[in-house]
């Protein structure tokens, strides 16, 4: 046998046991995400949070929502955050330097005036220009900071510096949050355990097509264009089957960014978020996690499966791109920076268990699958293919990517049936027969050039530019 064949035949062994794992996985993945959700269903049935709502002794929560040129939505999203019911609550709006019109749109819409604000430096942060609170005491649980631009992390971190409360509550400044969100995201931080909560994460749907007036999400609709229709059923499987199984198993390694509850002293013991990294929300999860291990304690993170947030998903391919390129370069940081924890007993399931997972099928899998397909091509090359085993093969994975994505919109019909009309649930079904097709090779390819930039020490965040929730009110005859 020649060299040629025996590498042929590593890699497709390699290749075949490598899918293999993965789709176990993803099998574990799905059916452990069942008994999580069924346990929080019934446990949370008969909770009244209005009572929390007005409760004296409810945790008093920092919103921290960093602004860079998102004078297309901040108005109304500033709007969204005021009007959320909680009784202990600060809305802290951090203007990274934004070019556009946003820290101008805000001072005349709110009557803001500059005062005089002593800013406690616990975390090194570029210079606060000023902070600007409301003449109008409607406003009162406003502040709106006007920073020299820094980054998302450092902005964060000045919130961080600024925050008066014990708990913050980190998101972007472009979601909308349902009214309850807060009740229902701090409710773990109450709950009396022998472990201590950490940080807290939430679901975070497409809000692309869905109605918004003042604020408020007022209809939900499933998006009518392509893209925005695929990260919607990619989001459902990721936060209602992944991080599920994930918070069974306290091994949540990432609060998404968009939307996520931490305790404010852990957040300044760890540093505060790292700017020095694109993917700054896992990192941050992951070494307060780490501390919390090397001072032994017993901790939690926990996450709730209500849609709690809506956020606008890219539509287009060019912004897409940038968003998947920067996701995973902040993987490669991150598991970079925390590398003694891979399969290290002493972080117990973080590093026997999520570390390697993240390592293998979520930083390696673009990789292995790119080198898939040019494997592919060679062997089609050289006629080395068994073409029968082949096509046996590829109908296996296309059948288990369709029933996987089928089931996912299953537990959500079952569970928040926020697609209500049958139409919509059909039109996610029909868009999950594309998307291996579409939208996955074109996300593998995006984290390719991810890996690519870190190879030419490419740090950029990449721009996100929206087109707002400019959503006209419908028609009354």
């Amino acid at each position: 046998m020649s060299w040629h064949n025996i590498i042929f035949d590593v890699l497709t062994y390699f290749m075949f046991g490598y899918s293999v794992v993965l789709l176990f996985f993803y099998v574990f993945i799905g059916t452990f995400s069942i008994g999580e959700t069924k346990k929080y269903l019934n446990k949370n049935r008969f909770t009244d949070y209005r009572l929390l709502a007005s409760s004296p002794y409810a945790p008093s929560l920092s919103i921290l929502a960093p602004a860079y040129n998102e004078g297309a939505n901040i108005i109304e999203n500033v709007r969204s955050l005021l009007s959320i019911y909680y009784s202990n609550l600060e809305v802290i709006i951090l203007n990274d330097g934004s070019k556009d019109d946003s820290l101008e749109k805000l001072i005349r819409a709110y009557d803001l005036e500059k005062i005089n604000f002593f800013v406690r430096y616990q975390i090194t942060t570029k210079e606060v220009r000023g902070v600007y609170k409301s003449r109008n005491p409607v406003y009162k649980k406003l502040i709106v900071v006007d920073k020299v631009n820094g980054g998302k992390a450092d902005a964060l971190n000045v919130g961080v510096n600024i925050a008066s409360k014990d708990y913050i509550v980190c998101i972007d400044v472009d979601c909308v949050l349902e009214q309850d969100a807060l009740l229902k995201m701090v409710k773990p931080f109450m709950e009396q355990t022998d472990e201590k909560v950490i940080a807290s994460g939430g679901v975070v749907r497409i809000a692309n097509s869905c109605i918004v007036e003042d604020g408020k999400l007022v209809k939900v609709h499933l998006p009518k264009q392509y893209l925005p229709r695929l990260q919607s059923l990619e989001y459902i499987r990721a936060f209602l089957l992944g991080r599920m199984a994930w918070s069974r198993l306290n091994g949540l390694m990432l609060i998404s960014g968009a939307f996520g509850a931490f305790d404010k002293g852990i957040v300044i013991k760890c540093g505060g978020y790292d700017h020095n990294t694109v993917g700054e929300d896992m990192e941050l999860v992951v070494r307060m996690r780490r501390y919390m291990e090397e001072q032994r304690q017993p901790y939690r993170v926990t996450y709730i499966p209500d849609p709690l947030c809506w956020t606008e998903a890219p539509s287009s391919f060019k912004i897409l791109r940038r968003q998947r390129n920067r996701w995973t370069r902040g993987t490669y940081e991150t598991l970079k920076m925390h590398g003694v924890m891979f399969f290290n007993p002493k972080y117990r399931i973080l590093g026997m268990l999520s570390y390697p997972y993240w390592f293998f099928f979520e930083l390696c899998a673009p990789i292995i699958e790119f080198t898939g397909f040019v494997f592919f091509v060679f062997q089609a090359a050289f006629g080395l293919i068994e073409w029968n085993f082949f096509v046996a093969f590829f109908c296996f994975i296309l059948s288990f990517s369709y029933v996987y994505s089928s089931f996912s919109v299953f537990m959500e019909a079952i569970t928040y049936n926020q697609y209500k009309r049958r139409t919509d649930v059909m039109r996610l079904l029909l868009t999950a027969l594309t998307e291996p097709f579409v939208f996955h090779p074109f996300v593998v390819w995006s984290a390719i050039e991810g890996y690519i930039d870190l190879i030419l020490k490419e740090k950029s965040w990449g721009e996100m530019t929206r087109a707002g929730f400019g959503t006209p009110k419908p028609k009354t005859s």
